[in-house]
């Protein structure tokens, strides 16, 4: 295994989603702001380990393995804080919405890459801009839970980020569906 920096800022992040629920939940009025912060810092390592391993050609096997795993891992308990802290449909929905969706994707990844077809399913576009769209919105309603406007914006922007979840889903879905259908031979 090879733990140069952009590994250590993987694991960094996976670190990160204890302290995010801690802090979070600790019984204090800044409480909800630093847990949004920590959590806009572990977000920020997602794009600078991906970063860094491209420019400094370090990409391993272990951090192909580990970045996506964390992502979802930390997406994951954040949104099952959030069903807990909002306790309502508009939150809950997109919160399975978007791990149904996360679930479905990696078993397909991992299923089309063992018959030598991972190459249908890889990362889109959309997918970019869904996962951007989730974190700025994840980060606002850490930050103000509440009924306050701003955690309008951020229930306005996961809302955006659970359309583009299933559009990503279809898009992905999609080009698999032939090979899933057995009509287009595997490898």
């Amino acid at each position: 295994m090879n733990l140069n920096f952009p590994n250590l800022l993987t694991g960094f992040r996976v670190l990160l989603i204890p302290v995010i629920v801690v802090v979070y939940f600790m019984p204090f009025s800044w409480a909800a702001m630093a847990s949004a912060l920590i959590f806009m810092l572990a977000s920020f390592t997602d794009w600078l380990d991906g970063y860094l391993a491209r420019k400094l050609d370090q990409s391993t096997p272990f951090g192909a393995f580990l970045d996506p795993v964390a992502d979802k891992l930390m997406v994951a308990v954040i949104l099952v804080m959030l069903v807990d802290t909002y306790s309502n449909l508009w939150i809950t929905l997109p919160a399975c919405v978007i791990i149904g969706r996360e679930i479905l994707i990696s078993a397909l990844r991992e299923w089309m890459a063992e018959i030598g077809q991972r190459a249908s399913v890889a990362v889109s576009y959309i997918g970019k801009v869904k996962t951007t769209a989730q974190m700025g919105s994840l980060v606002i309603l850490l930050a103000f839970p509440g009924g306050s406007w701003q955690s309008y914006v951020g229930l306005a922007g996961l809302m955006i980020a659970t359309l583009l979840t299933l559009w990503s889903m279809i898009i992905y879905m999609k080009a698999a569906w032939p090979i899933l259908m057995g009509k287009r031979e595997s490898h």
